[in-house]
């Protein structure tokens, strides 16, 4: 009974965790790095087509981005998360996958005019829909039975629509282990969703870090912070441009504008235009409206008995088509333009920072968390100049956050969920947080709440039967990003992963029929005899 740490250790994305127990081997999230990587991470430590099941925590792609490459690789067990979260998969991994094979083709062209190797995507659209066809939607607060010996149930985490912590019981010759994976702990208090439900036992709990080492400023009303913004922005003559997270912040800034617009908080500038520039966005917009019963809190149903759609209004505009997305800038009249991504570094919002960052009339409004190394880090630390499409872009527009608005609980609300527990669990794993907020959390945990805690690196291990470490990795830090996906070795690596999964067939046809046994060798002898070299 162990678990192995592989992603978002001193780091806030890439989670991922490897567990075996009950004769059984699974992971709780395969999320995808994002922005630049400082620590190696190791490998899965099984073939991915010896994982039995996936435990999914929420949708968001630093927690179910590489899904796809585990599938790519020969997984093929049930993915089971929520109903919300199983739904925004759907949209979100096929966008993934499509990003994955336009930015290779992009390399490619590049790479074909200076003779270098082409490169493949990680994964494709087959991928993709492939591992949408294992999602398992489960309901929350539902004891699900995985196995006679593993159950699990989710609970909300106030996060994201349908974002879950996840409660893990495991048998195993006679001892039961409970262990609590947190998910992405949500901020109190944020429009349309539920707050995080606390949990009050469990022998282990790995949790999150992201703000484990500072507060989110107060902010009274966020409408009404938003509505300055947008008055002072526009009677200057810019437009107010938002990086948005397509799935979740979009939808919290259509519920703070919505409010604006029906109390008139802008004056002089009429039903103005408010344009979502991702079709991403405007697909995950559905899915909340489809999941308002389980997800959405008391003031968003308060809004929906009066029959009012908290998520829309007068002046919106959907834009899905390209050529929507050009039309936006070649529009004078000052407008709020939402875009995707949040953290700029990838999507639409790069065009309309090109067209107006320079301008010193605009405003470009970060209303979520900038990851190291990326754009919209850069430009709310101060950077005078970006570089967008191999331009480098003068820094003009007003540059302003939206205090308090995230979607993570700051170390306030951390500390809040981690006090819930009744007695203080054997072990508690801090994870999914840069360097410093993962140790100041962990130092806070031991001095204040009297946990025995820690901050793995990838690759350490621990037995949660004995309750002992049976490796404490080391981190390996990241000298050189190098590409490593040459086309060959791509494919290779696709037939290996085929291999790895026709041993795993092999093992579970072990005391079937004579017949059918010796039917599959005879496939397997003839194929081997065509292909061996």
């Amino acid at each position: 009974m162990q678990i192995t740490f592989i992603g978002a250790t001193h780091e806030v994305t890439g989670s991922c965790y490897y567990l075996e127990a009950a004769g059984k081997r699974f992971l709780v999230d395969c999320g995808m790095e994002q922005g630049p990587n400082y620590f190696e991470n190791e490998e899965i430590p099984v073939p991915a087509s010896d994982i039995d099941f996936v435990l999914l925590t929420h949708a968001h792609i630093d927690h179910s981005g590489k899904l796809p490459l585990l599938y790519s690789r020969g997984f093929r067990g049930n993915i089971y998360t929520t109903y919300a979260t199983a739904d925004l998969c759907n949209i979100m991994l096929r966008d993934s996958a499509h990003i994955q094979m336009f930015e290779a083709e992009w390399k490619n062209r590049k790479a074909r005019r200076a003779g270098k190797a082409e490169i493949e995507p990680i994964y494709d659209m087959e991928d993709a829909l492939g591992t949408i066809e294992k999602l398992v939607g489960c309901p929350y607060k539902e004891c699900i039975q995985i196995t006679d010996d593993i159950h699990v149930e989710f609970t909300d985490a106030g996060h994201l629509l349908g974002s879950a912590s996840i409660e893990v019981w495991m048998r195993e010759e006679g001892e039961e282990r409970k262990i609590v994976f947190s998910g992405d702990i949500g901020n109190k208090n944020q429009p349309l969703i539920k707050d995080p439900t606390y949990l009050h036992n469990a022998d282990y709990v790995v949790m999150e870090s992201t703000y484990g080492n500072r507060s989110h400023e107060e902010v009274c009303d966020y409408t009404t912070a938003l509505a300055e913004v947008i008055q002072k922005t526009f009677d200057r003559g810019g437009n107010v441009v938002i990086p948005s997270f397509a799935v979740g912040r979009t939808q919290e800034m259509l519920y703070f504008i919505r409010k604006i617009k029906a109390e008139r908080m802008v004056q002089g500038h009429g039903e103005f235009a408010v344009v979502v520039d991702s079709p991403l966005a405007v697909e995950a917009t559905t899915i909340f409206q489809r999941h308002y019963e389980e997800c959405f809190d008391e003031e968003a149903m308060e809004i929906l008995g009066k029959g009012i759609n908290p998520i829309t209004f007068p002046g919106l505009k959907l834009s899905v088509t390209s050529e929507d997305s050009k039309a936006i800038n070649f529009d004078e009249k000052p407008k709020v333009i939402i875009s995707a991504s949040g953290m700029c570094d990838a999507g639409r919002i790069k065009h309309h920072l090109k067209h107006n960052l320079w301008r010193k009339e605009c405003t470009i409004l970060f209303v979520g968390y900038q990851a190291i190394g990326t754009p919209g880090r850069a430009l709310t630390e101060g950077a005078p100049q970006v570089k967008i499409f191999g331009e480098e872009i003068q820094v003009n527009a007003e540059i302003k956050i939206l205090p308090g608005v995230s979607g993570h609980a700051d170390d306030k609300g951390l500390m809040e969920w981690a006090g819930a527990f009744e007695k203080a669990p054997r072990q508690v794993f801090v994870c999914h947080g840069e360097e410093v907020s993962c140790e100041v959390l962990t130092s806070r945990l031991e001095n204040e709440l009297h946990y025995q805690a820690m901050a793995p690196y990838s690759g350490t291990v621990y037995d949660l039967k004995e309750g002992v470490f049976v490796r404490t990795a080391e981190p390996v830090v990241i000298k050189k990003q190098e590409i490593k996906t040459a086309k060959v070795s791509s494919v290779y690596q696709r037939l290996l992963a085929a291999g790895h999964r026709l041993l795993t067939v092999i093992k579970h046809n072990e005391g079937g029929a004579n017949k059918d046994l010796a039917k599959l060798t005879g496939q397997i002898n003839s194929l081997c005899d065509k292909w061996d070299r």
